[in-house]
């Protein structure tokens, strides 16, 4: 029989032994908690885009169009209904895909979709917003009935349509900065390249001439 110091060192053996195969092996147990999705990884709100100019444009946009519609929606009684039912159509158009470009900037999932180009798509739908912000304002002011809906939604229609010409003006500058500063910056790196290869082909004459 062993005695107790001896199973003592054995069940000590033991223990350490299984401390290290424990630590070497590949199945451990983690606390770290097992995730099932990958949908919404990544997915988070961007403060810094909100508080920006674009970002409050955005917002402003969002909210007159939407009041715009909810102000023509109101009207019952029509005639003719020709302007009125085109600018039901841009007013609810630009509320639907200026909000969902919101959603898109501010919590970054253009991001997760870089096959299209999300500033020409915003800045295709801000041009088309103020065009057609502005001329379904006027034909509504021109064929309006002097109803208080009709009034307040060509006011906020005309309000809308000076948002989107801001937002426009502002990312037809950006554009046109960005676009400088590629073109620049591609002229630099042509110079550079040109210039170590001329510096490459001089390199053996000066060889020859020293040998």
């Amino acid at each position: 029989m062993r005695r107790a110091e001896d199973l003592e060192g054995f069940d000590g053996e033991a223990s350490s032994t299984s401390m290290i195969s424990g630590a070497s092996s590949p199945y451990q147990p983690t606390t770290e908690p097992v995730s099932h999705g990958h949908g919404l990884r990544g997915l988070r709100c961007d403060p810094d885009y909100l508080r920006g100019t674009f970002g409050r444009l955005k917002i402003a946009q969002v909210v007159l169009a939407l009041i715009s519609f909810i102000c023509i929606e109101t009207i019952m009684v029509c005639s003719p209904c020709e302007g009125l039912y085109f600018f039901e159509f841009v007013s609810c158009s630009a509320s639907v895909v200026t909000g969902v470009l919101l959603l898109m900037f501010s919590l970054n999932l253009h991001a997760r979709i870089p096959q299209i180009n999300w500033n020409i798509t915003d800045l295709v739908n801000t041009g088309l917003c103020t065009f057609f912000f502005f001329i379904a304002s006027v034909v509504l002011a021109a064929l309006n009935h002097n109803k208080g809906a009709e009034i307040a939604a060509v006011i906020f229609g005309f309000l809308a349509t000076a948002v989107y010409a801001v937002n426009l003006f502002l990312a037809v500058k950006n554009w046109r900065i960005n676009s400088r500063q590629q073109n620049t910056r591609q002229t630099s790196d042509y110079m550079r390249a040109r210039t170590e290869s001329r510096e490459v082909d001089h390199r053996p004459e000066i060889q020859r001439l020293d040998g």
